[in-house]
């Protein structure tokens, strides 16, 4: 099937890149997403992160690499795309890293997110990241820069499952870790669950008929339903509100400060626009700028 051998192929690129010892690409951007302009002699005093990236010369980002549409490493091209890639690309961007060759990127799995930040093994994250109060006591967050709402993916010729309310005695597959599967549970929607550390291994396993629905947020379920149409659809209305944020370590004020300041500009000046429009927004959906919250 074409998304397999999709999902097969990113498999393979991320363990070359094991093997070498990076997980790391050049800098990439959609063709439909003009790059960001550079600032010049930025500084963010009080901000221990910034320091680091300053003293080190680039910014490490912790990504997603295999949600298509929003954080995906495109085996093709060995480079990184999406509306999460190009919103941490600005982010980069207006802290003076050029994303052409200042940008390290690693893919995080849900479980290991928090973990990530908090040890200073990136940056900063940005990568389908729902912010919620219990995260709040771990790390920080910018934005929301994106809402989402946790949908249902199923092969396209299921009728059984129509939203949440159908899944008793079905098999639902999410990522160890994530929002979605969590409220599954704590809504006792299934008691048939299924967990791996990446949605795209969910996927597969939908593929091959080894579970019966993936649920997570629409945004990511309609980039594999637009990749494999034939096989995969999207189905219900969504039944949650996940606020994507940037993931930042817990005490970092300054930085927090920021990059809402970078978010907010791009939502006033249609940069935020203009970045949907080329990667989420291409399949002909339509979405307007979140509200930053500075809490």
């Amino acid at each position: 099937m074409k998304l397999r051998g999709v999902v097969v192929g990113l498999l393979l690129s991320s363990l070359v890149l094991v093997a070498c010892g990076r997980e790391t690409s050049p800098g990439a951007t959609s063709t439909k997403v003009p790059g960001p302009s550079v600032a010049q002699n930025v500084t963010v005093q009080g901000s221990p992160a910034f320091a680091r990236m300053a003293q080190r010369g680039t910014v490490v980002i912790g990504v997603k690499n295999d949600q298509p549409g929003l954080g995906y490493l495109n085996p093709k091209t060995n480079k990184y795309e999406g509306f999460d890639i190009e919103i941490a690309r600005l982010i980069a961007a207006k802290l003076g890293f050029d994303p052409q060759s200042k940008i390290e990127y690693k893919a995080i799995p849900s479980a290991a997110r928090e973990q990530a930040i908090s040890n200073g093994q990136i940056d900063y994250y940005v990568g389908t990241y729902t912010i919620n109060d219990a995260r709040k006591k771990q790390i920080s967050f910018a934005g929301p820069y994106f809402i989402a709402g946790q949908s249902l993916l199923v092969k396209a010729d299921d009728k059984s499952i129509t939203g949440p309310e159908t899944l008793k005695g079905k098999r639902v597959c999410s990522a160890t870790g994530s929002t979605p599967i969590q409220r599954v549970r704590q809504q006792g929607l299934t008691d048939q669950i299924v967990e791996f550390q990446t949605y795209s291994q969910c996927v597969d396993q939908l593929l091959a008929g080894q579970v019966d629905a993936v649920t997570t947020d629409d945004a990511i379920l309609k980039g594999y339903a637009a990749q494999d149409p034939q096989h995969l659809k999207v189905v219900g209305k969504p039944f949650s509100q996940e606020p994507y944020g940037v993931g930042l370590p817990l005490t970092d004020n300054a930085l927090r400060a920021k990059v809402n300041d970078v978010l907010d500009a791009a939502a006033k000046d249609g940069t935020w626009t203009q970045i949907y429009n080329g990667t989420l927004g291409a399949s002909g959906s339509t979405a307007t700028p979140p509200a930053v919250d500075r809490y």
